[in-house]
C-alpha cells in the first residue's frame, strides 16, 4: 500500500512522486515553476544540521527548500 506524506516526512534517499502542492495561488505557482508538478519523481538527498533547509533531487538537479515550503508538497511513497 502506498501512502500519501509531506516532504518533511520522507525518509532520506526514499524515491517518492509529487502528488499535489498546496498553499497560495503564488506559491504554488513558484514551485511547480521550479519543477515540482504532479507526478514529478522527487528524492530527498539530505537535512542541514538544524534541520532547514531539506536538498531534494528531481530532474537531475538539486533544489533546496525550508521545511515550511516544503511541507506543502505532498509525495506517494
Amino acid at each position: 500500500m502506498k501512502s500519501v506524506v509531506s516532504l518533511p516526512e520522507l525518509p532520506l534517499r526514499k524515491l517518492a512522486v509529487v502528488e499535489a502542492v498546496e498553499g497560495d495561488r503564488a506559491f504554488r505557482r513558484r514551485i511547480m515553476e521550479m519543477g515540482l508538478i504532479p507526478g514529478t519523481k522527487v528524492r530527498l538527498v539530505a537535512v542541514a544540521p538544524m534541520g532547514d533547509p531539506l536538498t531534494l533531487e528531481l530532474r537531475s538537479s538539486r533544489l533546496s527548500l525550508r521545511r515550511k515550503e516544503a511541507a506543502q508538497v505532498r509525495v506517494r511513497v
